[in-house]
């Protein structure tokens, strides 16, 4: 009797095929296992995931809590040669190539082709649309200034692109791309960093002929004796000999530069970074031309290879 208990607790089980073995994984009737757990077994393990992931979401989130007490919302916790970007400002020019050849920096259009010239000027529209005081959210917290004056404490000045000034870099004279005998408008703006001063070029500090280009020099020479030499500089020419005399007559507009009174940058409600617009008055037509565009104060230092105080572009008019 014995005997046949043994043999039969020793039994082996039945063979299932795969489908069988696949069901009763699903649901075993005999143990009450559903995919190889009870009931009880599922229970518990699912309680101690719920406890485990609500502890780490609770201290994820009181380290961000903590973290956000050390910061400011307005201004970077590390500033100038503390922070990333440090304190030497680059130059931006607009309007951009379109996205499908990101490397690009080339401008090139047929001036007498409408179609061509539509998508340059349309990006320009678009970028000097964020300075039309109705698409400023803050615009009760700019404020017209004279050059050269600061704003009230927590204002900012306005970038006014009037008609008298700015012709022909406006969406109504389509910013000289449909001129065929002259050239277009080309935009510049410095990178804005937080707290950034320019220290100003006058006649005790002007590097020489070497490092700054005897016109640039005499401008600011000139506007000294105006009392019109707080101003970040900004020159554009070719970058060869040949670019050099394909370029053509430029003109700067409103001014030469970034007027003191838009500086320092702190992240002021409703602040509009200054523009300098280049027209390029006649530059060569079917020649590919490499222009680079500086901008000059005694603390920008310049590298063409990094293009620290620098932009580089191409301009091709057909």
């Amino acid at each position: 009797m014995a005997d046949k208990k043994v043999n039969e607790y020793y039994m082996r089980p039945p063979v299932l095929t795969k489908w069988e073995g696949f069901k009763q994984f699903l649901w075993n009737p005999e143990t009450n296992q559903f995919l190889g757990r009870t009931g009880a077994s599922w229970a518990k393990i699912l309680l101690f995931y719920l406890i485990f992931y609500a502890v780490l979401v609770g201290f994820f989130v009181a380290l961000v809590a903590v973290f956000y007490q050390t910061l400011d919302m307005k201004k970077p916790k590390w500033e100038l040669d503390n922070g990333l970007i440090g304190k030497n400002p680059g130059l931006g020019f607009r309007p951009m190539p379109p996205e499908s050849n990101v490397e690009s920096t080339l401008i090139w259009y047929k001036s007498s082709d409408k179609g061509n010239v539509h998508y340059w000027q349309d990006e320009l529209r678009k970028f000097v649309e964020s300075y039309h005081k109705d698409n400023n959210p803050h615009y009760n917290n700019v404020e017209q200034c004279s050059m050269f004056v600061s704003p009230t404490p927590g204002k900012v000045c306005d970038v006014k692109m009037t008609p008298q000034k700015w012709h022909p870099c406006l969406p109504e004279a389509g910013f000289g791309y449909e001129d065929e005998k002259g050239g277009p408008c080309i935009f510049l703006k410095l990178n804005k960093i937080y707290n950034w001063n320019p220290e100003y070029y006058n006649s005790t500090n002007l590097p020489d002929a070497s490092v700054m280009s005897e016109y640039l020099r005499k401008d600011i020479l000139d506007a000294e004796t105006r009392n019109e030499h707080l101003m970040v500089w900004v020159t554009c020419e070719g970058e060869n000999p040949a670019d050099k005399e394909n370029i053509g007559p430029l003109r700067y507009i409103p001014q030469r530069g970034f007027a003191s009174q838009y500086f320092p940058f702190k992240n002021q409600d409703g602040y509009l970074a200054p523009l300098v617009a280049v027209h390029f008055e006649q530059p060569k037509r079917g020649v590919l031309i490499n222009i680079e565009c500086k901008a000059w104060a005694k603390n920008i230092v310049h590298d063409r290879i990094d293009r620290r105080g620098s932009v580089h572009f191409e301009l091709m008019v057909d």
